[in-house]
């Protein structure tokens, strides 16, 4: 298989690309820089250049409280971006893999959420997000979506980079204990994509790491694997008058995917030893 990864400068177009070096797997990766998305001719001519047999689609906007007052942008690249992605895709015969996120969801079901359970975002960000999957499902004949939550790996758009840069000036951090889901690591994400892929899969999975977490939580293993002496305070969500309003708990099961490929999905508590492992390799 060829590929092209759309987003390749984002925590999860790193992770494939790196992943595709290393195993010499061909593939184009672009950004905005390259290709606008948003763009269908751009798209078109991206795709009839390099002819790819996938696309893996890693490009999002998801600063979820921004998207409050950015609602015209996230749109724009969660939805309208996806859609042409979809026909350029459907049109070609190229098999599209495309993310999306636990946010779609209401956070209350008081369990686990699967794959049958229906969306009900409570933000823009969500919303533009199951839009634009529910649009890919409806085009894309040959596809695979998934969503993830709480995802982390190389770069600084992800919350424990943040923690470690808020570490480095207090000794105490604030973080909430009532918002709930599960911290995935970005190699987790590129392990099961290329199983799926391998295995021929086509559909709607939940992929993220095995268990949930608080923030709390999160933020608790994550200082003592990394041996840190910061202080965590858990607080409640509100106590931080974010704009964008939150699902307390939108964990999601990996079951599904599990069972098709014959697999168990690590943890979220080696997720973040293997993070912070390459931290300190970096």
């Amino acid at each position: 298989m060829k590929f092209v990864i759309t987003g390749a400068d984002g925590q999860l177009g790193l992770a494939f690309g790196q992943e595709f070096i290393r195993k010499g797997i061909p593939f184009w990766g672009t950004d905005l820089a390259t290709c606008d998305i948003a763009s269908r001719g751009q798209v078109e001519q991206m795709l009839d250049a390099h002819r790819p047999s996938v696309l893996i689609n890693c490009a999002a906007y998801n600063l979820v409280d921004e998207a409050e007052n950015n609602r015209t942008v996230a749109f724009k690249v969660n939805t309208d971006a996806v859609k042409i992605l979809a026909h350029a895709c459907q049109a070609r015969g190229i098999k599209f893999v495309h993310y999306s996120t636990d946010y779609v969801f209401d956070g209350k079901k008081g369990g686990l959420y699967t794959e049958e359970d229906a969306a009900g975002p409570l933000n823009v960000y969500g919303l533009s997000k199951y839009e634009g999957e529910a649009a890919l499902r409806a085009i894309v004949t040959d596809y695979l979506v998934f969503r993830t939550s709480w995802v982390y790996g190389e770069g600084k758009q992800n919350f424990l980079y943040k923690f470690s840069q808020w570490a480095q000036k207090s000794g105490e951090i604030k973080v909430s204990v009532d918002e709930v889901s599960v911290p995935t690591y970005v190699e987790d994400i590129v392990w099961v994509t290329l199983k799926a892929l391998e295995k021929g899969m086509t559909g709607l999975y939940h992929l993220t790491s095995s268990g949930y977490a608080s923030r709390y939580e999160w933020a608790k293993v994550f200082v003592k694997a990394a041996g840190l002496s910061t202080q965590v305070m858990p607080v409640p969500m509100s106590f931080f008058s974010l704009k964008a309003v939150r699902p307390s708990f939108s964990a999601m099961s990996n079951q599904k995917i599990s069972k098709e490929l014959s697999i168990k999905i690590p943890s979220w508590q080696e997720g973040v030893e293997k993070y912070v492992q390459f931290r300190k390799g970096k």
